[in-house]
């Protein structure tokens, strides 16, 4: 996995499991990913050496305002993605499982026409 895709899906999947968690620790993302805790645990230090987390004393894991936006910008394209292949005729796993590779890999541009041609 490429390392933008890789923190884009880290920063997803904290944004949502943040939904149901209020105090998100990283036990709660090895158990979601089913990864080791080694893999989350450097993806951690990561995100938070670039920004867009913080942990804090208790090992609650926060996400920053720029951790925040990128995260939404990223769960807009899978939703948004998703709506489409469904649209086309394509299965909702199908769909979702699609939609979280093709998220990480288009343009900001092809996005902006996707968003656009969703809203006609």
């Amino acid at each position: 996995m490429r390392t933008k895709e890789s923190e884009e899906m880290y920063l997803e999947t904290i944004l949502l499991l943040r939904e149901r968690i209020p105090s998100l620790h990283a036990i709660d993302i090895v158990e979601k990913l089913d990864y080791a805790k080694s893999s989350v645990s450097h993806a951690l230090k990561l995100l938070k050496q670039n920004g867009y987390i913080s942990i804090d004393e208790n090992g609650e894991i926060l996400l920053t305002e720029t951790g925040r936006r990128k995260a939404e910008m990223i769960y807009e394209r899978h939703r948004v993605l998703t709506e489409l292949l469904m649209r086309i005729g394509v299965d909702e796993a199908v769909a979702e499982e699609n939609a979280c590779r093709i998220e990480h890999v288009i343009t900001e541009e092809l996005f902006e026409k996707i968003k656009m041609y969703m809203k006609k």
